[in-house]
């Protein structure tokens, strides 16, 4: 979601602030700023692209060597102009919007009590421009101001309720930045020139200029100086954090030979489940961490959070864990199951799915089940450095690499992956993977990458599928056992990225109320592998027939179902067993993008959405 970079150096940083939005693009977002120290404040702001504010800046000569710099993705306020951040604080008394304030000051998260500091702040004769919450810390801070600028900081975060990742410095104190977190993602940089320090949301924002990083912690607050920085913990004490050395890269932003980077992902899927599964030369628990064998040997049952996408991978190796592993698995929306009674059982291994490891809901789902006394924690995560992993005891590290395009793509496989092995060494840890279905498996898993180049080859017919597709406003989904989860999927990405209405239901339930809706006008998209459910399967794909609805039907090479008016068929390459999910939903992905280009959307950056949601 919003995204946050500020630096202090002896040298113009503005460059590298507008940089690093752009690396922080992919993040989603619907207006962008910049602000420096130049013998006052001074400031960018745009609701178009980086690349305008850039051109914005130039124009302005904006330089300094003390800056902040935004992506903003609305929840305050209209994306507009007036609402983007940084903000800055306004002197009380007089004309306050002639008279500027000493703070700038960027922000990511929700102030929940900013109505109440707003009311006292006008009050004391604060003027308000921006309908947004963050507003709210930068009058405050102004308010709170005497002279230092972290003393100012450790007061306002004291009175906020909510999330947030704060960044801000005072005209007052022009080779200083400030910084706090809570609820949201804060990294450090460590520069080695220029006296460079450095606040992001993530490292990427700072590939290419620093490998150097601290990754602040919970409550975590930050004073950045020229050559120097300290940290403090959530109790105000002075604390040293470790820095690491992180190969953030940056070569995934080119393009390459294709239009968009989701399709450029969607391709990247066999790379992608080959390096996640690179080293994975037989079944044993310690794939997830040292301790994994004894966690897994005391379980007797699986608790997965997760949430969009992640959640659906979740739903499909319910599937694989119990009929495989045996083990009871409950599947739960993490923003959900927080604020639920549930009954714990200390015996549940939690699993937490998320690709940036920094999702807001699935982490203060994990915490919460961790108060409940369920300590048995193991995440399935893109990024090694990420909340989630270092918050969870066991994991699994996915290598799809930086995902761009909101929409998810090759992080979902990816995941499938690490959740298909979870099963298989939790099977072997409870006795119940002979070695004759390990070897399977195992043989199965390495042909992956070469069966989905299979897939990849259908995007041709997908395309003739899509021009039907992009006239349409309505589409129904349907998956029966398995392959159920990846008809919600499906769903999702054409809902995503095309604005187009679609659902899925379990084919079993046409009869309980979707099928009123069944008519020509509307497409109806059929998950059918050749498994045990396709004879009841192809019982309900003659209940849409019957309606005069419209079969677009995705079918294995041996399952008999033919091309004839009103179905149309596409054939995967070969049935894959269990692993049939991870190579079905191929099609849809590419169903998905090339509707959303024939109807002209933004298929990286879909209105209203964000890549990394870190408010709830």
């Amino acid at each position: 979601m919003c995204g946050i970079v500020a630096a202090v150096s002896t040298r113009n940083i503005v460059p590298i602030l507008v940089q690093g939005l752009q690396r922080l693009e992919y993040r989603g977002y619907d207006s962008c700023g910049v602000a420096v120290y130049a013998d006052g404040l001074k400031r960018a702001r745009s609701t178009s692209r980086v690349s305008e504010l850039q051109a914005q800046v130039s124009a302005d000569h904006i330089e300094g060597g003390t800056g902040i710099a935004h992506t903003r993705w609305a929840t305050h306020g209209v994306p507009a102009v007036h609402n983007a951040h940084p903000h800055f604080s306004h002197g009380t008394g007089g004309d306050a919007s002639a008279r500027p304030g000493k703070v700038a000051l960027v922000h990511n998260g929700i102030i929940e009590n900013h109505d109440e500091l707003r009311a006292a702040l006008q009050a004391r004769g604060y003027v308000f421009h921006s309908q947004t919450d963050t507003e709210v810390i930068v009058h405050l801070m102004d308010s709170l101001y005497d002279g230092d600028l972290f003393e100012a900081l450790k007061a306002t975060v004291a009175q906020l309720h909510g999330a947030y990742a704060i960044a801000a410095f005072c005209k007052d104190e022009p080779h200083r930045v400030v910084g706090a977190r809570a609820g949201s993602p804060l990294i450090l940089g460590v520069g080695a020139d220029h006296g460079e320090t450095f606040l992001a949301s993530d490292a990427m924002a700072l590939a290419g200029v620093t490998s150097q990083i601290v990754y602040l912690e919970e409550g975590d607050l930050v004073d950045l100086q020229l050559g120097k920085y300290w940290t403090f913990d959530r109790d105000h004490q002075r604390v040293e954090r470790e820095v690491k050395t992180v190969h953030a890269h940056s070569g995934a932003a080119e393009l390459g030979p294709y239009r968009h980077y989701m399709q450029k992902e969607i391709f990247e899927q066999p790379r992608a489940i080959a390096d996640t599964l690179e080293g994975v030369n037989g079944i044993v628990p310690e794939l997830f961490g040292d301790q994994a064998w004894r966690t897994f040997k005391d379980i007797d049952s699986v608790l997965i959070l997760a949430c969009g996408t992640s959640y659906y991978s979740g739903c499909t190796a319910k599937y694989w864990l119990e009929s495989i592993a045996k083990i009871p698995t409950q599947v739960e929306v993490a923003s959900e199951y927080r604020y639920r009674s549930s009954v714990p059982n200390p015996r549940t291994l939690v699993v937490t799915i998320t690709q940036s490891g920094e999702t807001a809901d699935t982490l203060a789902a994990l915490r919460h089940a961790q108060s409940l006394g369920m300590t048995q924690t193991l995440t399935i995560c893109n990024v090694a450095t990420s909340a989630m992993v270092r918050e969870c005891k066991l994991a699994y590290i996915t290598r799809a690499g930086v995902e761009i395009g909101v929409a998810s793509t090759k992080a979902f496989t990816a995941q499938l992956a690490g959740l298909f092995l979870l099963t298989l060494a939790l099977a072997q840890s409870k006795g119940r993977l002979s070695d004759d279905d390990e070897a399977a498996h195992l043989k199965a898993l390495r042909h992956l990458p070469a069966a989905l180049q299979a897939v990849l080859a259908l995007e041709p017919q997908v395309i003739s599928w899509a021009e039907d597709f992009a006239k349409k406003e309505n589409a129904l989904f349907l998956g029966r056992g398995l392959h159920y989860p990846i008809a919600l999927e499906g769903a999702l990405k054409l809902k995503e990225i095309s604005y187009i209405h679609a659902e899925a239901y379990p084919a079993g339930e046409l009869k309980h109320g979707p099928l009123a809706l069944v008519t020509n006008a509307m497409p109806i998209v059929t998950v059918a592998p050749n498994d045990a459910l396709l004879e009841k399967l192809k019982s309900n794909m003659q209940e849409v027939r019957a309606r005069g609805g419209v079969l677009y039907v995705l079918a294995d090479a041996d399952s008999h179902i033919d091309s004839s008016e009103g179905v149309h068929v596409i054939r995967m390459p070969e049935h894959y067993g269990a692993l049939s999910p991870m190579l079905h939903v191929v099609p849809l992905q590419l169903l998905a993008y090339h509707t959303a280009c024939a109807r002209g959307t933004d298929v990286d950056k879909p209105r209203n959405l964000a890549k990394s949601v870190t408010v709830e």
